[in-house]
């Protein structure tokens, strides 16, 4: 005998009444564990079953990093603009239009300034949503004024990359920022003022070629990808096989490319330690 049995033959349930589990609650990780959206988020968005560090932007960086989530937002309204004239599947400025609905950003890069553990500190944060994270005129242009804020008002930078390197549909002007955003840390270094790079997931290219590694203090996160070509371009041209782990930044670690590898949760207290440290000030608790 049946335990359940059907009464109604033939019941048909409208599109409009069937209900779907609501997107959003469970994130499945790169290993396959799956975890709960607002644990995720209460573990600084890293996968409590595996340490994994899921990509995250400049909104919960922001969060992290500044006391109370304040801070004041620099250059706010600056816009690629198209002066190439660039077509690929679509129109440059029709990319751009669809990049900024999508993400609700003006550009791959916000930077900002605000406490942290009570004393200021410049930021600059780029998105990899919003065209792969790619460098065009603007971030560089955003990260150069971040720079200036810095020198001007005598505040460390932080810059957080998150990139898959120079935006092509602006060809050489993209690759001219490697060269504006290096020759603005040169002032830093010039006028002692600290500058810390924390590269995440992924950081390749144009951005490694230049502001990326070369900081006071070069940083990372867990499992993080870091290079300038990836891993298979390398193999390609070389014709040898890799090592284990090649471009992670436990690898460059290893390698001498990076000072320390810091646990998202620990990100705040390592990057304002080493500030005093350099600063040879009196450690903030």
């Amino acid at each position: 005998m049946s335990w359940f049995k059907r009464k109604d033959k033939g019941i048909q349930t409208s599109t409009e009444e069937k209900k779907d589990t609501p997107k959003g609650l469970w994130y499945k990780s790169p290993t396959g564990k799956i975890v709960d959206t607002k644990e995720l988020q209460e573990n600084y968005y890293v996968s409590p079953e595996d340490g994994y560090h899921v990509r995250i932007g400049s909104t919960e960086y922001f969060e992290i990093l500044f006391d109370d989530n304040k801070f004041k937002e620099l250059d706010v309204k600056l816009e690629s603009k198209d002066p190439l004239k660039f077509v690929d599947t679509k129109k440059y400025p029709d990319r751009l239009k669809a990049a900024q609905e999508k993400t609700k950003l003006k550009d791959a890069v916000r930077t900002a300034v605000g406490k942290s553990k009570g004393k200021d500190l410049v930021v600059a944060c780029m998105d990899f949503g919003f065209i792969g994270g790619s460098m065009g005129s603007v971030v560089g242009e955003k990260i150069a004024r971040a720079a200036d804020y810095s020198l001007k008002h005598n505040i460390p930078l932080m810059v957080i990359s998150k990139s898959g390197g120079a935006r092509m549909m602006e060809a050489a002007l993209s690759l001219m920022q490697l060269a504006k955003t290096s020759v603005k840390l040169a002032q830093l270094a010039d006028a002692k003022i600290p500058y810390i790079s924390l590269c995440t997931d992924p950081t390749t290219g144009g951005t490694t070629a230049s502001f990326a590694m070369l900081g006071d203090i070069n940083i990372s996160e867990p499992g993080a990808l870091i290079g300038f070509a990836g891993p298979r371009i390398v193999r390609d041209t070389t014709g040898k096989e890799l090592p284990e782990g090649f471009q992670t930044s436990e690898f460059l670690l290893e390698h001498g490319f990076l000072d320390f590898i810091t646990l998202r949760r620990d990100l705040k207290n390592k990057v304002n330690q080493y500030l005093d440290l350099i600063l040879n000030q009196p450690l903030r608790d």
